[in-house]
């Protein structure tokens, strides 16, 4: 059990602390769970917590360092552990000058008037947080409404864009299967041509062959004539 508490030590409050370290009052109740659950104990009335320098300066190093939480919190418990362990230093108090600690009348009203500032910023907090989540049912409802509407036009707009792409699809084997058909129209054509030209082709040698056989049946027949006698004189 605690007993460092010193004479005529100032107790804070949690919104107390919040202000004097610099840090949220959620953060200093975040803080004094993870103290406790590794072994850390304040001073308490009831479920309050009664916050003393030590638990300030406590907070203080947990809000500088740059060493992990639980580690920290480790440390932090071990040094109180070591701190409680070692027995107070004994004075002799003059006559009328002991302190009774919490039993003191006057350290009682401190404690009460810490309580009751602790429960009104609780309830001041409890407000809050009711207004925070009234606002945050109208964003997320609001938001739930954006979404419906961003993909309800999503939706139109991909059918839209599918609908485009299927045209656009459609129209393009269209268009290929017209210039397959022209081009197998021109191949056809040109084929056709082609055996035209052939043909001609075959014709003129048949008929260049045929003068060239006469031809030669002319010349091998007897001459007569002057013409005959002048083939002669060309055969000698």
């Amino acid at each position: 059990m605690r007993h460092d508490i010193q004479p005529n030590e100032r107790a804070y409050t949690t919104k107390e602390v919040a202000e004097e370290v610099g840090i949220a009052t959620p953060t200093v109740r975040k803080y004094g769970q993870i103290l406790e659950r590794n072994g850390y104990e304040f001073f308490k009335d009831g479920d309050r917590r009664i916050f003393v320098k030590t638990d300030v300066d406590a907070l203080i190093a947990i809000r500088d360092t740059d060493k992990p939480l639980n580690e920290i919190t480790k440390e932090l418990v071990q040094l109180q552990k070591e701190r409680l362990e070692t027995p107070p230093e004994t004075e002799v108090a003059a006559p009328g000058t002991y302190d009774h600690s919490l039993q003191d009348p006057e350290q009682l009203k401190d404690f009460m008037r810490a309580l009751a500032s602790e429960l009104a910023a609780a309830r001041e907090m409890n407000v809050q947080l009711s207004n925070d989540m009234a606002q945050l049912k109208t964003t997320v409802s609001r938001l739930q409404q954006d979404h419906h509407v961003i993909s309800s036009g999503v939706g139109n707009s991909a059918q839209k864009t599918q609908a485009k792409l299927e045209k656009l699809k459609e129209q393009q084997e269209n268009h290929y299967e017209t210039l397959l058909e022209q081009e197998r129209q021109r191949s056809e054509m040109l084929q056709q041509e082609l055996q035209n030209m052939r043909a001609e082709q075959k014709k003129e040698w048949q008929m260049q062959n045929d003068f060239n056989k006469r031809l030669e049946q002319t010349v091998q027949q007897k001459p007569q004539g002057i013409f005959g006698k002048l083939f002669a004189i060309f055969r000698e």
